[in-house]
C-alpha cells in the first residue's frame, strides 16, 4: 500500500513517467470540470475547458522547473489568476481553480495517488455541499430594494418599524434625488425573514411612501465575487 503513494518520478523524467503524470492530470482536470458543471448553473464553456486543462498545465510547469516547488507555484499561480485581472471571478470559480491547481502540483511531482485521492475527496465534498445548499437559504432571501419617497419624508427613519418587522438584515446602500429634487430614490440591501411575507412587506412600504415606485429584486451575483 505505501508504495502507491511514492512519486513515479526518478532523478530524470522518462517518457513513461511523463505520460503517466499527464494522463492523470487530464483525467483529474476533466473530473473537476464535470463536477463544476454539475454544481454551477451558470458557467462559460471557455472557463470549463480551461479548468479541465489547468492540472496538466501546472504539472508540466512543475516538471520543467525540476522540482523547484517555489518557482513552479509562482509561475502556475500567475497563469491561473490571469482570468481575474479583468473579469471578477466568483468564490466557487476560484475554489475550483485551486482544486485543479493543487492536483496539478501533486501530479507534477509524481504523486499520482495523492493527487487522485485529494481530487476525489474535494469533489465529493463539493457535490455534497452543493446538494445540501450550504449557505444558500440565507443568501436566497437577500434582495435589493429600491424605494422612491417624497422629499418631505425623512428617509433615515421612515421605514425602521417595517424593516424591523419583516427583515433580519437591512442596509441603506445609496440615496439619489430625482424628478428635479422632489423625490428621493433609496436603495437598500435586505434579507427577508420569510419570502412568504414579501407582498405584505411591499404593501406596507407602499402605504408609507404614498404609493410611489418600489422595486424588489434578487441581489446581483457580484456580491460573491472575489
Amino acid at each position: 500500500m505505501p508504495a502507491i503513494f511514492k512519486s513515479v518520478l526518478s532523478s530524470s523524467i522518462t517518457p513513461y513517467s511523463f505520460f503517466i503524470c499527464l494522463l492523470s492530470s487530464v483525467l483529474i482536470g476533466l473530473a473537476v470540470a464535470l463536477v463544476y458543471i454539475k454544481t454551477e448553473k451558470r458557467y462559460s464553456s471557455g472557463f470549463v475547458v480551461t479548468l479541465a486543462l489547468l492540472p496538466a498545465v501546472v504539472q508540466i510547469i512543475i516538471m520543467m522547473v525540476n522540482g523547484n516547488l517555489g518557482a513552479g507555484v509562482a509561475v502556475a499561480g500567475a497563469f491561473s489568476l490571469v482570468r481575474f485581472r479583468s473579469i471578477p471571478g466568483t468564490a466557487k470559480e476560484i475554489g475550483a481553480i485551486f482544486i485543479a491547481l493543487a492536483a496539478g502540483l501533486a501530479t507534477g511531482m509524481g504523486y499520482i495517488a495523492f493527487a487522485a485521492i485529494f481530487a476525489v475527496i474535494m469533489l465529493l465534498l463539493l457535490l455534497v455541499y452543493s446538494a445540501l445548499k450550504l449557505g444558500a437559504r440565507a443568501s436566497a432571501r437577500k434582495k435589493e430594494l429600491t424605494v422612491v419617497i417624497p422629499e418631505s419624508l425623512n428617509y433615515t427613519a421612515a421605514f425602521n418599524d417595517i424593516f424591523e418587522k419583516y427583515t433580519d438584515y437591512c442596509e441603506l446602500l445609496s440615496v439619489k434625488t430625482t424628478n428635479m429634487g422632489s423625490l428621493f430614490k433609496l436603495k437598500y440591501e435586505i434579507r427577508l425573514k420569510s419570502e412568504k411575507e414579501e407582498k405584505e412587506f411591499i404593501d406596507s412600504l407602499r402605504c408609507r411612501n404614498g404609493n410611489l415606485e418600489i422595486m424588489c429584486c434578487r441581489l446581483a451575483e457580484n456580491g460573491e465575487n472575489l
